[in-house]
Formats: structure tokens, sequence, C-alpha cells
């Protein structure tokens, strides 16, 4: 009897860890800066900039090999390190942030390498307009805060879009490149 209990357990025991549960974690907006790079002038020169304020949650199971992505970025706090510059991709021309304050991005469907998240589909929303966008994850670790005895992880992710495509064409008639490529780094810790 006693060994059919210690049976039932272990297989119990052995059950539950082979079924790990969706963990989130909550963007930590002090180590994530999405940053841009976009042609000045028809290959002139290229302009790099980022936004300083960035809110959301993504939520992994990596026994399972699913997981969702939530991201907020504060338009307004777009920056070029260029004052002038932030004023006019702020403005009605481009981004009008007075208007459309934020971008985001939804991400449903996480495709991994092994037990490693490669790459994100999701819905990408900038200037009001909603488009598919696939996020490559070049980089991804996660590990045990020492000091908040939580999980973190840490990211750095890519894509490529056309902002035409979202309305913000302007400089296009000057033949600027309309292509504009981001570069994310996030981390994001534990919910508990």
């Amino acid at each position: 009897m006693k060994f059919q209990l210690l049976t039932a357990a272990v297989a119990a025991a052995i059950s539950m860890s082979a079924v790990a549960a969706p963990v989130t974690y909550t963007i930590d907006s002090g180590h994530t800066f999405p940053s841009f790079e976009a042609d000045h002038k028809g290959g002139l020169s290229i302009w790099r900039g980022k936004f300083n304020k960035t809110s959301g949650s993504i939520t992994l199971d990596r026994a399972a090999k699913t997981g969702s992505v939530d991201i907020t970025v504060d338009a307004t706090s777009i920056d070029f390190g260029h004052d002038k510059l932030n004023a006019h991709v702020s403005s009605a021309d481009m981004l009008d942030v007075a208007k459309f304050p934020t971008a985001t991005f939804k991400g449903n469907k996480v495709h991994f390498n092994g037990d490693v998240p490669a790459s994100i589909d999701g819905e990408f929303t900038l200037h009001g307009v909603t488009k598919p966008l696939t996020l490559t994850i070049n980089k991804f670790k996660c590990v045990q805060d020492n000091m908040t005895k939580r999980e973190v992880c840490g990211a750095d992710a890519s894509a490529t879009f056309n902002r035409a495509d979202f309305g913000v064409n302007y400089g296009e008639k000057y033949g600027f490149n309309m292509d504009v490529k981001l570069a994310i780094q996030v981390e994001a810790a534990e919910k508990k």
C-alpha cells in the first residue's frame, strides 16, 4: 500500500512539473527602449532615435511553447537627441502625437527555436493604422534577480516596416526611403 501511494505521489509530481503554467512578465520601463533607424534625403544619412517611455506585459509558457506580448509605446517620448527634429516628427507632418499618442504591438503567436522564443507574429499599430508585423528575437535570456527574487527576462528584437504603409510618408516625394528598422531592447520581471 505504501509503495502504491509513493508511486502515485511521484507520478503526480512528474505530471505537475511537465505541465508548466504560463508566466506573465511586466515590462521594466527603465530598461526597455525601442529604437529605430530612418533614412534622411534618400541615403544622405541615417537618423537614429528611440522612445523613452514603454509599458506592457509578456506572457510565456515555455513548456507549451506559446505566449503573447502586449506593448504600448508613448509616441510623445520620441528622442533623436535633437529638439527641433523631435518636434517635427511629433507634428501632424509625421507621427501626429497629439492625435495618436501611442504605438502598440500585440503579439499572439510566438515561434520557438528549441526552448527559446525566436520570433513573434502580431499586429503593430502606428499613426492609427494597424498592420501585421513579425519581431525577430535575436537574443533571449532569463535569470533569477538576486535583489527581487523574481525571474527577469531580457531580449533583443528587431523588425523592418515601411512607414508609408502607416500613413507616415513625409519625405517620400523628396526621395526619402520609407523603410524603418526597429531595434528593441527589452527587460521584463516576473509578475507576482
